[in-house]
C-alpha cells in the first residue's frame, strides 16, 4: 500500500513538474521545485513518429510486462523495444499537448503503432475519442532517481 501511494505521488510529482503540455524554453530544461533535469528534447530529432492508441479497463489489474498491475490512471506507456522504467514524452501532433510517460508493459500487438498508451495518458493528450493519433517519441533522461524524487515528497 505505501509502495503504490509512493509510485502514484512520485507520478504526480512528475507530471506538475515538467508542465504535461509544456515544451522546454531552453536547450535543457531545469524544474527548479525539485531539481529534477531533464536532457534536452527541444529541437532534437524525434527517437520515434508515428501512431499510437490506448488501452483501458479491459487490462484494468492485470500483471504488465514489468511485473506490477496494470492501472489505466497512471501514465504509462507499452512499447516493443524501450528498456522497462524508461521515460519517454509522447506529444500529440495534432494539438502539441505533450506528457510524460514510464513505460512498464510490451506492445503494442497491433502491426503499425509505434506505441499503447494508458486510457489516462490518452485523456490528457486528448485523444481518447479516436483512438488512435499520430504522435512523436522523445526520450527522457532523467538526472533524478526516483528513490530521490520520493525523498522529496517527504518533505
Amino acid at each position: 500500500m505505501r509502495g503504490q501511494i509512493a509510485h502514484t505521488l512520485v507520478t504526480v510529482l512528475l507530471v506538475v513538474s515538467l508542465g504535461a503540455a509544456q515544451r522546454p524554453t531552453s536547450s535543457e530544461s531545469v524544474n527548479t521545485r525539485n531539481n529534477t533535469h531533464l536532457a534536452p528534447v527541444a529541437r532534437t530529432k524525434p527517437y520515434q513518429i508515428g501512431t499510437a492508441s490506448w488501452y483501458g479497463e479491459y487490462f484494468q489489474g492485470k500483471a504488465t510486462a514489468s511485473g506490477e498491475p496494470y492501472n489505466m490512471y497512471d501514465l504509462t506507456a507499452a512499447h516493443p523495444t524501450l528498456p522497462l522504467g524508461s521515460w519517454v514524452r509522447v506529444t500529440n501532433l495534432r494539438n502539441g499537448r505533450a506528457v510524460v510517460v514510464r513505460i512498464n508493459d510490451r506492445g503494442p500487438v497491433v502491426p503499425g503503432r509505434i506505441i499503447d498508451l494508458s486510457y489516462n495518458t490518452a485523456r490528457v493528450l486528448q485523444f481518447k475519442a479516436q483512438g488512435l493519433q499520430r504522435v512523436r517519441l522523445d526520450v527522457v533522461r532523467m538526472k533524478a532517481t526516483q528513490p530521490q524524487l520520493v525523498a522529496a515528497l517527504r518533505y
